[in-house]
């Protein structure tokens, strides 16, 4: 039998790949022989050669900035593609998200752009009978205190994935999601750089451990995989039983 996890030949585009989860899906595609695009929002990927939790070696960089719609618009387009990964995320501390400003940058980032992403590649996606991932969060599920727009965004994007999955089924594309726990990432130092707010984090998931990029591409590879052929418009919660 042919390895259900062998992407040889196909094309997938990770929105947000040039880092942290993303960058750990690109990983693990590139490692099972897929064409692998990633955008991030520095001018080349020379840009991310200190970044922790980034290696863009022998992937293909497009500098893309999400929250402006033009650039969506006019960034590289496919005449087909197996696998669309929207791993796009912002966040605003210190109750920027309570003012307009900072309420309508999250949104834009965390819930317009996997429209504009969907909308895009919708053709290359049915010509290809591909998958498109959305991910999101737990925050999805819970309240986030002090980030409105990150929860209210997240939220969105789960049901986002059942209306896409709904409307898009017809013309072979599968729409799944990933919702991530706490995972080490730059959008958490907040948290793991503060050793009492880590303590106390650690201390909510059962498993008694953060997760890992690994964990997420894990899932990835699944729902972009013949192994998940009959599943379609779930979020599956990626959390080492954080929301339990």
């Amino acid at each position: 039998m042919s390895d259900p996890l062998d992407f040889s030949g196909q094309r997938v585009l990770i929105v947000g790949g040039s880092s942290g989860i993303g960058n750990g899906m690109a990983r693990a595609f590139l490692e099972r022989g897929a064409e692998v695009h990633v955008w991030g929002t520095r001018t080349s990927a020379a840009d991310y050669a200190d970044e922790d939790g980034s290696d863009l070696t022998g992937l293909h960089y497009a500098r893309v900035d999400v929250s402006d719609p033009a650039q969506i618009d006019g960034a590289p387009g496919f005449d087909s593609l197996e696998v669309l990964i929207c791993c796009q995320g912002a966040v605003e501390y210190k109750r920027a998200e309570f003012e307009r400003e900072g309420w309508d940058r999250v949104l834009a980032v965390n819930l317009s752009s996997i429209m504009d992403c969907a909308r895009k590649y919708r053709a290359a996606l049915a010509e290809a009978k591909g998958t498109l991932i959305a991910v999101s969060s737990t925050a999805a599920y819970h309240s986030t205190i002090g980030n409105p727009a990150y929860g209210a965004s997240k939220a969105g994007a789960v049901a986002l994935v059942r209306n896409l999955a709904a409307a898009f089924a017809s013309e072979g594309i599968r729409v799944n999601g990933i919702a991530p726990g706490f995972v080490a990432t730059k959008m958490t130092r907040v948290t793991t750089d503060n050793p009492e707010r880590m303590q106390g984090a650690l201390a909510r998931i059962p498993l008694r451990r953060m997760g890992t990029p690994a964990d997420m591409a894990g899932a990835a590879l699944f729902l972009a995989s013949p192994l998940s052929a009959y599943v379609l418009g779930q979020t599956i919660v990626v959390d080492g039983g954080l929301t339990l």
